[in-house]
């Protein structure tokens, strides 16, 4: 069965000087102010886009790489994993770069990197985002 998730997000003001506030509508966790600013400069505790889809982006990734691994016979005890998204303002998203550390028994690097290259390729983040250079950095600590 599909499921479906909501957010929406408030904005007032123009883009440069204007502010929002996303809420994550589906969980209930909470509303996140956003900024040009914190797209464009610095966070100054606010969030963006491009956090939110780091966000999303690593978590997939992470469940991905947890159920292939499992399906394969060497679950993870443990995964951490960073998605590090880059804009450039005026031409927008230009990659995303994931960096994996796990630990795996009973694999080793080449499987642990193969496995993850599989993830990134599959995730639907991944997928979602298939206009967009997907990176990776895999290894085992």
């Amino acid at each position: 069965m599909a499921t479906k998730r909501q957010a929406h997000t408030v904005w007032e003001g123009n883009l440069t000087e204007g502010t929002g506030t996303v809420t994550f509508d589906s969980s209930g966790i909470g509303d996140y102010a956003v900024s040009w600013p914190s797209r464009a400069e610095q966070a100054n505790g606010k969030t963006s886009p491009e956090e939110l889809i780091a966000a999303a982006h690593s978590s997939c990734f992470s469940m991905a790489l947890s159920h292939g691994l499992a399906q394969a016979g060497t679950p993870p005890t443990r995964l951490n994993t960073q998605a590090e998204v880059t804009f450039q303002p005026g031409t927008g998203i230009t990659g995303i770069h994931l960096t994996v550390e796990g630990e795996v028994e009973g694999l080793d690097e080449a499987g642990f990197v193969k496995a993850a290259e599989d993830a990134k390729a599959n995730c639907p983040v991944s997928q979602a985002l298939t206009g967009t250079t997907i990176t990776l950095s895999a290894s085992l600590a």
